[in-house]
């Protein structure tokens, strides 16, 4: 038994019990680390259809059988840094003449349920997301795992244990190497994408990814879908409220009880695209800003 530390911004505690090839059980919370809670506002319901796709307990091992027919390994599959960001932190990208591009980030799975359900409505809707995975839940669902890398979707490092307190080197070391060759034994990517759990910096986890040249990716908007008290739609208000070209925003598809993530992640994505965005993954975003670097 395993348990991720408590959310420092809320002190919410959730328990999501969940059955695997072992019986685990992980108490969990989020990476959010947003400052209170958003208000939930009156809505408006547009008249829009959104794909969304539900999926039942009783079929959930065939579907993750089924549609994850690609290798254990992806060949030559490597999420490398641009030269300009390199040992930096990123929280946003600024893209030439603020073309509407958006990434949407998923944290602290892969995760059973969750991140099938996530993935069907990312398929139905021709998205690609970058999803941060911990070191426990690749461990625990690689058969997940092996489906988000199949449907070319890309892959950053969220640590193994998912731990907040401060680290000596040897520590940080371990919970980032560990997890990257992981990733890499199950599903054949290398990658240099790292975020610290709960967006810490100072806990040596950023230091140490910094002198390896990764990239640490923050956030520029969050959904705020740790708040446990909010209903769906304030997660889709929150996403379109802060909406900019070239944000990154933060989602989860792990660490608790996602299910409202879920219902609110077909709307937060129809209503982008009708408001002229285009989705990107954080490599892709990356990509974008080298190539405005290097222009001029």
């Amino acid at each position: 038994m395993s348990f991720w530390a408590p959310d420092v911004t809320d002190n919410h505690h959730q328990q999501h019990k969940i059955i695997t090839v072992f019986a685990i059980a992980l108490s969990v919370t989020a990476c959010s680390l947003t400052a209170g809670i958003t208000p939930q506002l009156k809505t408006h319901q547009l008249p829009t259809k959104v794909n969304s796709v539900p999926v039942s307990q009783e079929n959930l091992t065939s579907q993750i059988n089924s549609q994850s027919q690609a290798p254990n390994k992806v060949k030559n599959l490597n999420f490398t840094v641009p030269p300009t960001f390199q040992g930096k932190t990123v929280y946003h990208v600024q893209p030439q003449n603020n073309e509407k591009v958006i990434a949407l980030s998923i944290d602290d799975g892969p995760w059973p349920k969750t991140t099938i359900q996530m993935l069907d409505i990312l398929k139905q809707n021709d998205v690609k997301a970058t999803f941060f995975w911990v070191g426990q839940a690749i461990q625990a669902n690689p058969e997940i795992a092996k489906r988000v890398v199949a449907e070319g979707h890309a892959i950053g490092n969220h640590t193994w244990h998912h731990w907040y307190r401060r680290m000596d080197l040897a520590t940080a070391k371990s919970e980032i190497e560990r997890t990257n060759e992981l990733i890499y034994k199950t599903t054949g990517v290398k990658t240099s994408l790292f975020r610290p759990p709960g967006g810490v910096l100072n806990n040596g986890l950023a230091a140490y990814a910094k002198s390896q040249n990764y990239a640490v990716i923050m956030w520029s908007q969050t959904s705020a879908d740790t708040d446990p008290r909010a209903k769906s739609q304030v997660f889709v208000k929150n996403v379109l409220r802060d909406a900019k070209p070239g944000s990154i925003v933060l989602m989860h598809d792990g660490g608790g009880d996602r299910t409202r993530t879920v219902q609110a992640l077909p709307e937060i994505i129809t209503r982008l695209k009708q408001q002229g965005y285009r989705f990107v993954t954080v490599p892709e975003l990356l990509q974008i800003q080298q190539s405005i670097v290097n222009s001029q």
